[in-house]
């Protein structure tokens, strides 16, 4: 399991220009069953998105898809993690 930190470059106009692509590309992982949950930090300076991937090549790959990424709107921090411990209802996340 991957966690990405998006951390904005850009001022929020040009963020927002981008807004509709990025949901369309967070749908579109949703739909895969890559992404778990995704949402804005507060203050908004930029985001977080938990995926699942198999490979941390696979992980970049995905994170390259982001129309945020590909306009250099944002900067990443990707973190792996092995959950150990988690909420019952998280299982099929965690061990999937």
């Amino acid at each position: 399991m991957y966690i990405f930190d998006l951390t904005y470059q850009k001022p929020l106009n040009e963020v927002d220009a981008l807004l509709p692509a990025h949901i369309a590309y967070l749908d579109r992982h949703y739909q895969s069953g890559a992404f778990i949950c995704s949402g804005r930090k507060n203050p908004r300076t930029g985001g977080v998105i938990l995926c699942r991937a198999e490979t941390p090549e696979a992980a970049r790959a995905i994170l390259e898809e982001d129309p945020f990424y590909c306009q250099g709107i944002a900067d990443y921090k990707v973190t792996e993690f092995v959950p150990s411990k988690f909420a019952a209802g998280f299982a099929c996340f965690a061990e999937a």
